[in-house]
Parts: structure tokens; C-alpha cells; sequence
């Protein structure tokens, strides 16, 4: 069973850019939905934030990735996603089309920067600790858990006054990397339902249709439906995204194969660290 991953946001850019008639054909899709010359990398009407741009290339590059994948023959059976790379992964089942999803990650982005103009938010990476002494270092500091990606990888949520005492803090107690990085938005925490009637109204105007292969969610493990997908969509933005449990599902569930769809590669390194991990 093959299963197509979609990673979240990456957090930069890669070069070169691709150059044939898929990336061609995504970056015009991109440039008229989103106003991002994905040639240049510069927007052509307004001035969203660097945030906003990583978002919509991240979900380009997934598209990309996914039409690569489909040219060699493979395809999914059952379709995974982390944080924003659901809606690459709603093209990846039927539910929307490419434009959709391109024009589902702008908008959703432009509301997250609305919400950094009101206070500044950061993410923090935290790679060595448990989750146990993690959790407590969150709570501590007034963040909260984002991304419990395997038992030794997290990112974390917050204010950005928060979070510099929070790194440092898992720097001291053991951890062998953390890092901060700026965000517009407190993503997967309970920050976000300050936003979440906007967020609502965006997500309430598309159409979704009946995904053709199991769309396993981030949260519970369990298919979406065409008629949960709006809601979910808010949600998930407010909660943590469980890669680890996604991951032992997908693999209690029979998939031998995973492809991951995306700029990077950072999923595919995450599922080598819980197998790692399991069968040692």
C-alpha cells in the first residue's frame, strides 16, 4: 500500500527552483491565486509577509511533487498530512483542485499575518528531550506543544516573549538542539481560536468533495469526510499535530510504501527516527 505524506510549512526556500512543464504550469496556477512569481519568489500585488510566501511555495512545491510522483506511475492508496500540507493533500484525494489548495494556503496565511500585527509569535524547535520534561518546560513558560513529530522531536508554540526563556530552558535541562524562529501566528495552539471565525468563513466557502482514498487526519489517525473537512480545517490549526501516532497508524494500517510530497524531506526523516527507535 503506497501512502503519499504532505509536510507542513518548510522553513526556507530550496534552489534551483524546478524547470519543466509541471513547476510551469503550477507556478501560473500559483501567480494568478496567490499574487507569488514563483520564478522570482516575489509577489506581484501587495506585500504579504516572508511567512505568507513560505506557505504558498511549500504548498506549490507539494503540488509539484505530487504531479512528479503521479508521471512515475505511483500512486496512493491512502493520503497523510502534517499541519499545512492538508491542502496539497485534498488534491491529493480528489476533494479540491490545485488552485484551490494554492488559494486555501494564501488566504488562510494572510489571516495568520493579521493576527501577528496584534503581537509577535514565535516557533521553537526542540530536538533530545522527552516529552515528559518538555511539556513541563512549556508550561513554565506559557508556550505550548505544537508538533510532537517522534519521542525526541517537537516544535513548539507561542509568544515570542515566551519563547526565549523556553529554549533556553531545554537547552539547560538536556537538549542537544533548539532553535526559535519568527512566526505570524501561534500555530497548533489554543492561541489561534482567536481567529478562528475568519478562518471559519474562509474555509465555509469551498466545496469539498468526497476524498477517493482515506485522507488520514494528524489528530485522531481517522479518515476525513467531504462533510468534516471545513471544520477540520479550523481545528487542527488550534491543536497539536500527532506525526508520531499518524505515522504507527499508517503503518499498523498496511502501508509499505511512504512518498513524501513537499520541499523537503523532513517527514521522511521523522518516520526513520520512530522506526529507529522501535526496533531498537
Amino acid at each position: 500500500m503506497n501512502c503519499f505524506m504532505f509536510p507542513g510549512q518548510p522553513l526556507a526556500f530550496t534552489t534551483p527552483l524546478p524547470d519543466d512543464l509541471d513547476f510551469a504550469e503550477i507556478a501560473r496556477m500559483t501567480g494568478e491565486r496567490t499574487f507569488l512569481d514563483l520564478t522570482t519568489l516575489s509577489w506581484t500585488k501587495g506585500k504579504p509577509t516572508e511567512n505568507v510566501k513560505l506557505q504558498v511555495y511549500g504548498a506549490a512545491m507539494s503540488l509539484y511533487r505530487r504531479r512528479l510522483l503521479l508521471r512515475q506511475e505511483i500512486r496512493p492508496d491512502i493520503v497523510a498530512e502534517h499541519s499545512m500540507g492538508i491542502y496539497p493533500a485534498l488534491v491529493a484525494c480528489g476533494s479540491i483542485a490545485e488552485e484551490e489548495a494554492l488559494e486555501l494556503a494564501f488566504r488562510i496565511g494572510v489571516c495568520f499575518a493579521k493576527l501577528g500585527e496584534m503581537d509577535s509569535y514565535a516557533l521553537g524547535c526542540v530536538i533530545g528531550l522527552t516529552l515528559d520534561p518538555l511539556s513541563a518546560i512549556a508550561a513554565n513558560n506559557g508556550v505550548y506543544l505544537a508538533n510532537l513529530n517522534t519521542s525526541r522531536h517537537f516544535l513548539l508554540s507561542g509568544q515570542a516573549a515566551n519563547m526565549a526563556g523556553t529554549i533556553a530552558e531545554a537547552l539547560a535541562n538536556g537538549a542537544f538542539s533548539a532553535n526559535a524562529f519568527p512566526s505570524d501566528a501561534p500555530l497548533h495552539s489554543p492561541l489561534m481560536e482567536e481567529i478562528s471565525a475568519p478562518l471559519a468563513e474562509i474555509c465555509g466557502e469551498y466545496q469539498y468533495q468526497e476524498p477517493a482514498m482515506p485522507l488520514i487526519n494528524h489528530i485522531d489517525q481517522k479518515p476525513l469526510s467531504a462533510a468534516g473537512i471545513s471544520g477540520y480545517l479550523v481545528r487542527e490549526l488550534t491543536v497539536p499535530v500527532f506525526w508520531e501516532q499518524t505515522y504507527l497508524a499508517l503503518m499498523a494500517g498496511g502501508v509499505k510504501r511512504c512518498f513524501e510530497a513537499g520541499a523537503g524531506d523532513s517527514l521522511k526523516k521523522y518516520n526513520r527516527w520512530i522506526d529507529n527507535e522501535k526496533s531498537g
